[in-house]
């Protein structure tokens, strides 16, 4: 006995074809089987595209269309904040333009007072030490300018060039009440140098503020996309050969005869009010912050009231202290001397 003989997994297809005439009469076509060895499966499915396919292709469009939605969506988002952007960084530069300007302006009349023809070494002191404390409430105005993130860098730039000026102001209004009266060539010659090295602070703040500050502002708003806004220029002095050691003894020389001796400041205690309580507020702010950082509940600063109040005086006996001063809250010479000082050397 053959030993296919009995089992189920017969080759049916080879079974006898219809022929052409059987078609032809309507009978239908036999079915191929194909029965898989010892197993019960049923007719497989021919061959086709696979099942896996279609839903491949349907994930990708979805992830197609979501890449796009994004994309969109990222593209509507940034054209809504192109004018808020614009408008920030405008409102932040037409703040600091009005600075400039201001602090330009300073920088000529400084200029224009030492080409006057009537002009008494005790005037150009004092006028100096107004023009520094106008720099000063400058600098004061800067630090409260709320720079947009990216230009927040720069912005310590533009505070690093007013306080220059500042400083070199007050740096120029110091050498001139310390070394009056001037009765010699060779004062004359050493009150020239010094004046000349304080003027240098003024100059170098041009460098930092155009340099320094202008190109890295520029910079930064062009990386953000923003166009159409320039950062303003600020030259403080515009001829630097006016501020020179030899331009300074030429000064000095033409000022020679002219009564020299500074008239001594008035004194200023608890209860005063006017203008020169208010420069002594600002000079103190200045000494607050540098040389004593950590002076107690001085440590916000004063307000420029205008008035002697008790914080003023408080601040002011706290500078007697540091200098070794009866600390009895009245500014009189050696006080406005301890002040010059400290504003010098800090330490």
């Amino acid at each position: 006995m053959n030993r296919f003989d009995g089992e189920d997994n017969n080759l049916d297809f080879f079974a006898e074809p219809a022929t052409l005439e059987d078609v032809q009469a309507g009978q239908r076509l036999p079915r191929l089987r194909w029965r898989g060895h010892g197993s019960g499966e049923g007719p497989r499915r021919p061959p086709g595209s696979p099942v896996g396919l279609v839903p491949l292709a349907r994930l990708a469009g979805l992830i197609a269309l979501v890449i796009v939605t994004v994309v969109a969506f990222v593209s509507w988002v940034g054209a809504c904040q192109g004018p808020g952007k614009q408008a920030e960084y405008a409102s932040y530069l037409s703040t600091v333009r009005a600075l400039a300007q201001s602090s330009g302006q300073l920088g000529a009349e400084f200029a224009n007072k030492l080409l006057s023809p009537v002009l008494t070494i005790s005037d150009l002191e004092r006028s100096v030490q107004e023009y520094a404390e106008q720099e000063q409430q400058a600098y004061n105005q800067a630090q409260q300018i709320s720079a947009p993130g990216p230009l927040r860098s720069a912005q310590q730039q533009l505070l690093d060039a007013l306080e220059l000026r500042a400083g070199g102001l007050a740096g120029l209004s110091q050498a001139l009440a310390e070394a009056l009266p001037v009765k010699s060539a060779a004062g004359s010659a050493t009150l020239a140098g010094a004046l000349a090295a304080q003027a240098r602070l003024l100059t170098s703040s041009d460098v930092v503020w155009d340099q320094l500050y202008r190109t890295a502002a520029t910079e930064q708003i062009k990386a953000q996309g923003v166009s159409g806004l320039v950062v303003p220029e600020s030259h403080f002095i515009t001829n630097t050969d006016l501020v020179s050691a030899r331009s300074f003894a030429l000064l000095l020389q033409r000022l020679n005869g002219v009564p020299i001796g500074s008239p001594p400041a008035p004194l200023l205690k608890p209860g005063d009010t006017g203008a020169a309580v208010g420069a002594w507020q600002l000079q103190l702010n200045r000494w607050l912050r540098k040389a004593q950082p950590h002076q107690g509940g001085l440590r916000g600063g004063l307000e420029i009231t205008r008035v002697f109040d008790p914080p003023t005086e408080a601040a002011t006996k706290a500078l007697q202290r540091a200098a070794s001063i009866t600390p009895d809250g009245i500014v009189g010479p050696a006080t406005r001397k301890a002040l010059r000082r400290k504003l010098a050397h800090p330490g």
